[in-house]
């Protein structure tokens, strides 16, 4: 596998974990979001990932074949869980027996989300300053 592969490899996972710190920030932000424009409390957003495979640039060696993967953000999905009911009759969007509709955001799921998309994107990060350094060893070799 090339050295430009490589790079491409690992910023596909750093997008990735990025779009997911992105999602859970703004999860955390709208969590207690009772209208989102359309009445209904804001809906949680989940991001789903998958491994696709990168085309090496060697011969006979294209798509899954090197067993090389990129990463890829498929979507960003609402969740479905029911929205947390709460008992406040003298908020504004309370309903006829006082009950708040707030969004089906946990506080501590999303900062665990944000902590391992953290990690996972230090972790792309030093493979990325590894394949570099790398790169620049070999180079050195024959200078």
């Amino acid at each position: 596998m090339d050295f430009f592969k490589t790079i491409e490899v690992s910023a596909s996972g750093l997008s990735a974990q990025r779009t997911r710190l992105n999602v859970a920030a703004s999860n955390l932000a709208n969590a207690s979001t009772t209208d989102d424009g359309t009445g209904a409390p804001y809906q949680r957003r989940d991001v789903v990932v998958s491994a696709t495979p990168a085309d090496t640039g060697a011969p006979g060696m294209h798509g899954d074949a090197g067993g090389v993967f990129a990463v890829q953000v498929d979507a960003i999905l609402a969740d479905a869980s029911p929205p947390r009911l709460e008992y406040d009759p003298g908020h504004p969007h309370a309903d006829a027996d006082g009950y708040v509709a707030y969004p089906n955001v946990n506080v501590i799921e999303e900062m665990v989300d944000m902590i391992t998309a953290s990690r996972a994107y230090e972790a792309g990060v030093t493979a990325l300053d590894s394949a570099v350094s790398m790169a620049e060893r070999a180079l050195s070799i024959g200078a």
